[in-house]
């Protein structure tokens, strides 16, 4: 355990470690199953479920670190397929449970809901209330090795598919308290085991800022990366983050914190000139993707404090009712909301939306409160948010002109296709895909080279309207959007429904060059904007055409990047020629089909948000109104540039 600060015995945390041992951990029931249904546990067993293998082990030491007894938290990537998590907490229970005659760290791994969070005694809030992770973890790695360091003495143990190998041994003395989990997941549930250290890193970056004081680092040990992650500042510092590259409308932002025991409550927000909001809400730093009773209350709290000051400040002719709606103070909203509580109520394992009805009342009467008087004491700031509020009621109400026009002329969701696209046959949506193709050259080599009977192609004008910087009404009258929602079918932002959609695979196909990046860009745009539940449903793809074809000895070989290319030339012994390609157009509608188009030799990206905080400041940053983060960007990633145009 070198990559962590020692620390004295005992002083980990508020309370002794005495206060945690074996007989507060309380067995629901067994471990069975897990292996022969792990789907049931992780939701999946594809990347996205290996990555879930980790989140709960990390998920286990962020709440002894919300409890105040762990200050450090150390993710080491070992090998591609094995990582460890270690923090400085106060350790596993390492005595004999009283029912079981094992060590609490025995039962916390191999025994199904049994852990130490269905007692408030041991932690006041937590994110895994379900008990299954840890156990979980063991049941689906081909080994584990955990390690812990409490009361002056070092404990290991190794298990191997959940089944332990040996008894819990004393290997050594230690100054220190903490656990050290080590495991490599099993291949013969998984269909990868290689770890997204990506995804990882920013889930780390996201609870390093959701638990201010809190040092947490991780560690490459393939590349010899290190990052570390401490934010004093908190979600002050996380919201300043989201709003990199946009203007805000208040001077500084709302913060508020209460820090009570039985409902924590951290709010931090402020209003950007952006377009729609942007609310990232936390429960015991679980991610509540779908929001919740948290999101309900801080809403209706902000909503009834600008009413009352729209009403004070003669704003509102009518005081027979409220002059805005919950829709007219949703425009640049961006907040975090962070609370802890200790039986939070998810719906589902995945903990999408928090439903304590009780939390709703709370935040709502907290925010009132506190917005209000801090209102009260700046006019110009209750000014400010009264302005941008009525900014956003004029848009949205042109914006439901605009829609009614746009739905009189079925462009949203009806069964009248735009002229330009080239449909396919077949009618069942899972057996069709869509070809977003730049310009007519391209448009024209893809048409003859399709499949008629299940491709479809739409090709698009020049570059589509930056609906970042754009509003609602001038985004619905754009002709190539108007294309792109009609030949969708799904509509957009609250007219949108998934099962409209006419194609299973919509896939983005321009050229390799910087207006095609472009455009791959601008459409990626709207596609997070106004329908992103089909990136989040894995719809939208990233067709990839070769760069280069390679002639010699009268063969011909297609290279998809500079690396494939470099490698497939060490090969190569005769003379040879090198075609660069830079547009589809120059392509045959054959060679377009068997390269690109082709669902048995073609190669595709599926996009995807694993991490959204970030995918949202990259979108501002790129495609937003202010121009300094964006040159800093193009600078600080100039030599990472794949295609350039000179």
């Amino acid at each position: 355990m070198d990559e962590l600060e020692k620390k004295p015995n005992g002083s980990n945390g508020a309370n002794n470690v005495s206060d945690y041992n074996s007989s507060s951990i309380r067995v629901l029931e067994g471990l069975e199953a897990v292996r022969k249904r792990p789907a049931m546990y992780i939701g999946s067993t594809d990347a996205k479920g290996l990555n879930h293998l980790a989140l709960e082990v990390i998920d286990n030491s962020i709440d002894e670190a919300m409890g105040g007894y762990c200050s450090h938290i150390v993710v080491t990537l070992v090998e591609e397929d094995v990582i460890s998590i270690e923090d400085d907490g106060r350790g596993f229970p390492v005595d004999l449970h009283p029912e079981l005659g094992i060590p609490g760290v025995e039962v916390a791994l191999t025994k199904l809901h049994a852990g130490g969070k269905f007692d408030s005694k041991s932690y006041k809030v937590s994110g895994g209330l379900h008990g299954v992770g840890v156990s979980v973890v063991n049941a689906l790695s081909e080994w584990l090795k955990v390690e812990i360091n409490r009361e002056s003495n070092h404990y290991e143990q190794i298990y191997k598919r959940g089944t332990p190998q040996n008894e819990l041994e004393i290997t050594g003395l230690s100054t220190t308290n903490g656990t050290k989990i080590t495991f490599k997941p099993d291949k013969e549930i998984f269909e990868t085991t290689v770890f997204d250290t990506h995804f990882l890193i920013n889930r780390l970056k996201e609870l390093a800022f959701l638990n201010n004081n809190l040092n947490i680092s991780f560690v490459n040990n393939l590349t010899q990366e290190r990052y570390d992650y401490f934010f004093e500042g908190g979600i002050r510092e996380y919201l300043q983050f989201i709003l990199e590259g946009k203007t805000s409308i208040l001077p500084e932002p709302v913060y508020l914190n209460k820090p009570d025991d039985e409902l924590f409550i951290e709010i931090c927000f402020n209003y950007a000139s952006s377009y729609g909001e942007t609310v990232y809400s936390f429960v015991n730093s679980i991610n509540t993707r779908d929001g919740g009773t948290h999101v309900y209350g801080f809403k209706a709290g902000i909503l009834k404090v600008i009413n009352e000051k729209a009403n004070l400040l003669k704003y509102n002719k009518d005081l027979s009712k409220d002059l805005f709606s919950s829709d007219d103070i949703k425009d640049g909203l961006t907040a975090i909301i962070n609370i802890r509580l200790h039986d939070p109520q998810f719906e589902g394992q995945t903990k999408g939306r928090l439903g304590n009805n009780f939390v709703r009342k709370a935040v709502e009467e907290y925010v009132y409160n506190e917005f209000s008087g801090m209102l009260d004491k700046n006019p110009d700031l209750a000014k400010a948010v009264i302005e941008r509020s009525l900014v956003s009621k004029e848009a949205r109400e042109a914006a439901a002109k605009a829609r009614d026009l746009v739905r009189r002329k079925s462009f949203l969701g009806s069964s009248v296709l735009p002229g330009k696209l080239a449909d396919c046959s077949e009618k069942d949506p899972e057996k069709c895909e869509m070809f977003i193709v730049e310009g007519d050259s391209a448009g024209g080599s893809a048409k003859q080279g399709r499949d008629r009977r299940t491709q479809a192609i739409l090709p698009l004008r020049g570059k589509i309207l930056n609906v970042e910087k754009a509003n609602i009404d001038r985004i619905l009258t754009n002709e190539e959007i108007k294309s792109l929602i009609a030949a969708l079918g799904t509509g957009i932002e609250k007219d949108f429904d998934i099962k409209r959609l006419r194609y299973g695979k919509i896939l983005i196909m321009t050229d390799a060059d910087v207006d095609g990046a472009h455009i791959r860009t601008l459409l990626l745009t709207f596609f997070y904007r106004f329908t992103l539940p089909l990136i989040e449903s894995g719809h939208i793809c990233i067709a990839q055409p070769p760069l280069f074809l390679v002639m010699h000895d009268k063969k011909e070989k297609y290279c998809y990047s500079d690396l494939e290319l470099a490698t497939y030339l060490d090969t190569v012994t005769s003379k040879y020629e090198v075609q660069r390609y830079k547009g589809l157009g120059e392509m045959s509608a054959t060679q377009l089909s068997e390269t690109t188009m082709s669902p048995d030799n073609r190669v595709i990206k599926r996009v995807n948000i694993e991490d959204a905080a970030e995918a949202e400041r990259m979108f501002t940053i790129l495609m937003g109104d202010k121009v300094g983060p964006r040159k800093e960007f193009i600078q600080a990633h100039a030599k990472e540039v794949t295609n350039l145009d000179i």
